[in-house]
């Protein structure tokens, strides 16, 4: 049987998604709590792997097992057996043709700025911190010729093993609610650092360094080393995936606590 399950995770402790042999990660801790509930070796696909710090609202992943267990059983037993920093919201078994990467169509990320004088304490670790004053209409208008299928070279990790850079992106927006700005991003795909880097650049066109054209000379560019920097880990969440409505997988879409 094909289960599906929806992970949240604070990103700090960990050194991203994937299994490593030398560090800890979330797939590792997450493999082996469904393995100690399932009486056996679990193996998991993400719907999209996250960086060392990136943290999880929405991970999708899914998983084959025999093991016969109730849904709140694995629920519980799964988190029960999770550190802190992880948990299961759902879980749910899933058609054979359901796959947590492939079968998704879409991915959502949020990026939170906290742009004041003070620097954070509750919030560290939470957000990226920015003391200079950022434009967020400025930065709206500038995201807006990202939108759509394009060459993403300039946003790209150097060492991205994707084989292109072409994605699309369904939609960007730029918001502030007082002293936080959001970044919201959907799109079929993200390359590596993508997210980090679009937002590393966006934030010198919100501080006035280049006028609103520089995203679409960046996209024209196609060269990282002439966009900013990469944004740093702790402000990025993955927030949604988007399936086809046939595998009904539940509707658990929610953005950062402290939300606009």
């Amino acid at each position: 049987m094909r289960f599906a399950a929806c992970i949240e995770y604070d990103g700090t402790p960990f050194y991203g998604w994937q299994r490593l042999a030398h560090a800890p990660t979330v797939q590792e801790h997450v493999e082996q709590a469904l393995s100690t509930v399932a009486a056996h070796p679990v193996s998991v696909v993400c719907a999209g792997r996250t960086d060392s710090g990136v943290h999880g609202l929405g991970q999708i992943i899914h998983f084959d097992t025999d093991a016969q267990r109730p849904e709140r059983g694995w629920l519980f037993g799964c988190n029960a057996h999770l550190p802190d920093a992880i948990a299961l919201r759902w879980i749910q078994p899933v058609a054979d043709t359901f796959h947590a990467r492939f079968s998704a169509f879409a991915r959502r990320y949020r990026y939170v700025i906290l742009n004041r004088l003070a620097r954070p304490a509750l919030l560290q670790n939470r957000v990226y911190w920015q003391h200079g004053r950022l434009d967020a209409e400025a930065m709206h208008l500038a995201a807006q010729v990202l939108v759509g299928e394009q060459d993403f070279s300039s946003f790209r990790a150097a060492g991205c093993q994707a084989s292109h850079a072409i994605r699309e992106i369904h939609s960007v927006q730029v918001t502030r609610t007082g002293d936080f700005l959001y970044v919201d991003i959907v799109a079929n795909a993200f390359l590596h650092h993508m997210v980090r880097n679009i937002v590393g650049s966006l934030v010198k066109v919100g501080a006035g360094e280049h006028p609103v054209t520089w995203m679409a000379e960046l996209l024209a560019w196609r060269d990282r080393t002439k966009a900013g920097m990469t944004a740093p880990a702790a402000g990025l969440y993955f927030v949604h995936v988007a399936y086809p409505a046939e595998f009904g997988l539940p509707d658990t879409y929610t953005l950062p606590f402290f939300h606009s």
